[in-house]
């Protein structure tokens, strides 16, 4: 059996990095996996902080094809739904995401990993991210809530066994700005209404309003998703980190398509919450990322 990047299930931690970077110059793909292999291998911590890498799926197919996926695909384009609204491409060639009990040891690392990839990588955009009330988003409400447990999540959110890939996950990144002024302003009772969930104990609502957030994110009808979102910024600007992994990209792709209302109606939560950035990664499993790792 593979054995995954085990940071994909690190739950607790409290501090997080997300560090994109582009290939530099004319630095080819292999380089930038041997390179990026190097540090995240042979283990999946560095001092207490949990590392994850993933490349641009086209990256991965090109460094390693037999270990990429059929319907791996770069964030190549932006979701537009039926009314225009639109989420934006901004793909990159690397991610990794940091994850630490306390920000200094995360923040160390990531400036370590910056160094060792200078030959190979330029740094293109840094999220810090934080815990809100354990495990609240900064709507307030629950986040998470729909996530398989962790003696079920490996089944569902990888690369299956004997499938090129296998044990890997795809990663789909975004950034979303909230609108804290018109958020707050809604009455309980409204909130409720958007996310589809009671907010004090995250119920489901029945019946549930057909654009609640839940409801244009089923995971009975798009596919499994295993989120480590985090929030990000300061009091003036702010918002999530989504962070959804999945066995397939067709799954991810399929819930943003709903979200944005590009087939129908668009999810209530997008009235108050606007992507900033979208890419997805392939994170591969430790097996196959071990033959670029030093001997050690």
């Amino acid at each position: 059996m593979a054995i995954p990047q085990t940071g994909i299930f690190a739950l607790g931690t409290g501090a997080h990095a997300y560090l994109e970077f582009d290939l530099a110059g004319s630095v080819d793909a292999l380089s930038l996996v041997s390179a990026a292999g190097r540090i995240s291998e042979p283990r999946t911590t560095m001092g207490g902080v949990n590392v994850v890498t993933g490349f641009r799926p086209e990256i991965w197919r090109a460094a390693v094809p037999a270990a990429a996926p059929d319907d791996l695909a770069g964030f190549t384009a932006p979701v537009v739904g039926r009314d225009g609204y639109t989420m934006p491409a901004t793909q990159h060639d690397l991610v990794l995401w940091v994850a630490g009990g306390s920000y200094d040891v995360v923040f160390d690392t990531s400036i370590l990993i910056i160094g060792a990839l200078r030959d190979v990588a330029v740094i293109a955009d840094e999220t810090v991210g934080w815990t809100y009330h354990r495990d609240l988003d900064l709507t307030g409400f629950i986040d998470g809530t729909e996530n398989p447990s962790l003696s079920v999540a490996p089944a569902e959110v990888l690369v299956p066994d004997g499938a090129p890939g296998a044990g890997g996950s795809v990663l789909l990144v975004q950034k979303w700005q909230h609108d804290a002024a018109g958020w707050t302003g809604l009455p309980v009772a409204e909130q409720e209404k958007v996310i589809g969930r009671s907010k004090p104990d995250s119920v489901e609502l029945d019946p549930r309003p057909d654009t609640s957030h839940v409801a244009r994110t089923d995971q009975d009808e798009f596919g499994k998703i295993f989120r480590r979102n985090t929030p990000y910024g300061s009091v003036l600007d702010h918002g999530t980190t989504f962070v959804g992994f999945s066995a397939r990209r067709q799954f991810l792709s399929a819930m943003l398509d709903s979200m944005a209302g590009v087939d129908g109606e668009r999810d209530a939560l997008t009235r108050f919450s606007r992507p900033l950035t979208g890419a997805y990664y392939f994170v591969p499993s430790l097996d196959d990322l071990a033959p670029f790792a030093p001997p050690e």
